[in-house]
């Protein structure tokens, strides 16, 4: 049904995603899917903030969001998933539409936590990932 899932996972979190790589690992294997498993290292959204981190620190955090994905991946998807590595880096409800969009995968699953009073009046990223996603969106609570 689903030849391309998108699986975002919040690497600083891993204890969270547990439910949501189950149930993306289910589908890759119920659907023989390939399974994109995004992180996302946020931007600086100001220049004042950035001029407190080394030149190339983002770069640095970049691939070392990389490492940490490509070792997590190792433990938590099984050997038979096809699976793609992809690390972002801006806005990350953003760059989750996005990825979906540029893999062109079906089905988007990811972790949400419970909801909060501020969640209801700011918006969580998994609510505006549902919101703009032009695929379908399973979320999991942890």
């Amino acid at each position: 049904m689903f030849a391309d899932i998108l699986l975002p996972i919040d690497l600083n979190e891993p204890d969270t995603q547990a439910r949501a790589v189950t149930a993306a690992v289910e589908q890759a294997e119920a659907f023989g899917s390939r399974l994109h498993v995004l992180t996302v290292v946020p931007e600086f959204n100001s220049s004042i903030v950035a001029g407190f981190f080394p030149e190339n620190f983002e770069a640095r955090a970049v691939e070392a969001a990389r490492e940490q994905l490509h070792d997590f991946c190792g433990k938590a998807i099984p050997a038979g998933v096809q699976v793609q590595h992809i690390v972002a880096h801006g806005s990350i409800y953003n760059e989750i539409v996005k990825a979906a969009e540029e893999t062109g995968c079906g089905l988007i699953i990811m972790a949400s936590h419970r909801p909060e009073l501020s969640d209801f009046l700011l918006g969580p990223n998994a609510a505006r990932v549902v919101r703009h996603a032009a695929c379908s969106v399973m979320i999991v609570r942890d």
